[in-house]
């Protein structure tokens, strides 16, 4: 049975600075399947973002399109009835193409342990003898430098944005909160994560994170085998200016609102996912960047 839990744990090693990536990126991960004991699983990321953008939008010689792609391995285990922690490794492979050469970098980023407790969970029959159900999920988590961080991509003046890195050098920290109301077979969800950076051993800090997203579902059940579970809905991510040293770094931060589409099936214990998203708007490093279209697929077995 799928569950509409989306458990932000900044497994969010998937794009490029604190909105896109660098060991920090999207936040989203997904419609989880539920899980009775433990859960495993593989998901795929895919986001491309264009950097070092001229005034009024035009490219120059610094211009670059950088691809990011992350694919990871996640687990679940369920302590209690209302207790869960996971787990969330990630190997990066990232790519920057500049005036037809292209530079790559592909290594493991930062790994994420995060726990969540079930603060609410009521089902409720109503006079029309539809079920509703309500349950709110509160969470923390650590992120772990396991990405490698080169400080000298910072010093290049092609990349003065230090976007291009594996992980962020420093240990991070996130808290979540999601709220699901579902009314038999229709729901809506609304998730809400803030992530607090901490300054690596280089003196520089990636500005904290707030993440907010909502989305409508329904389920359709298929001769009582087959579950399909079509999702839409709408992402805001906001990020603080970065510090490098005492000094605020201009070309960082910024904000965007995306539009989420997806489809998630289950059938018995193997749960199968792919989710979409589009920029609405955005302002990212003062203008210098642009998001693009971001992808994920999941596949889940649980026991």
């Amino acid at each position: 049975m799928i569950s509409i839990l989306l458990l932000l744990s900044v497994s969010l090693q998937v794009l490029a600075c604190d909105i896109c990536g660098c060991g920090v990126g999207s936040s989203y991960i997904g419609i989880l399947p539920e899980f009775n004991t433990k859960i495993f699983g593989v998901r795929y990321r895919y986001s491309s973002l264009l950097t070092h953008i001229g005034s009024d939008g035009v490219n120059t010689y610094l211009t670059s399109r950088e691809h990011y792609r992350t694919a990871e391995l996640w687990g679940g285990w369920n302590i209690t009835k209302n207790l869960r922690v996971m787990v969330t490794v990630p190997y990066n492979f990232n790519e920057r193409i500049n005036q037809g050469i292209t530079h790559t970098k592909n290594g493991i980023g930062d790994i994420t342990l995060s726990g969540y407790y079930q603060l609410l969970n009521k089902r409720k029959t109503l006079n029309n003898n539809k079920l509703l159900i309500q349950s709110l999920w509160l969470g923390a988590g650590v992120k772990l430098p396991a990405g490698k961080y080169n400080p000298s991509d910072k010093e290049s003046s092609n990349n003065n944005t230090n976007l291009f890195q594996l992980g962020t050098g420093s240990t991070d920290f996130n808290a979540h909160a999601m709220y699901d109301l579902r009314l038999q077979d229709a729901g809506i969800n609304a998730t809400a994560s803030y992530k607090i950076n901490t300054t690596n051993k280089y003196d520089y800090t990636y500005g904290n994170k707030l993440n907010l997203s909502t989305q409508v579902y329904y389920k359709f059940r298929i001769l009582n085998k087959l579950m399909l579970a079509p999702n839409a809905g709408i992402q805001y991510e906001t990020a603080q200016k970065d510090l490098d040293g005492k000094y605020r770094v201009d070309v960082s931060g910024g904000n965007i609102l995306m539009g989420t589409a997806g489809i998630e099936t289950a059938f018995s214990k193997i749960s199968i996912g792919a989710n979409w998203q589009t920029p609405l708007s955005q302002n990212l490093a003062n203008g210098f960047a642009k998001a693009g279209n971001r992808i994920m697929v999941h596949m889940a077995v649980s026991l």
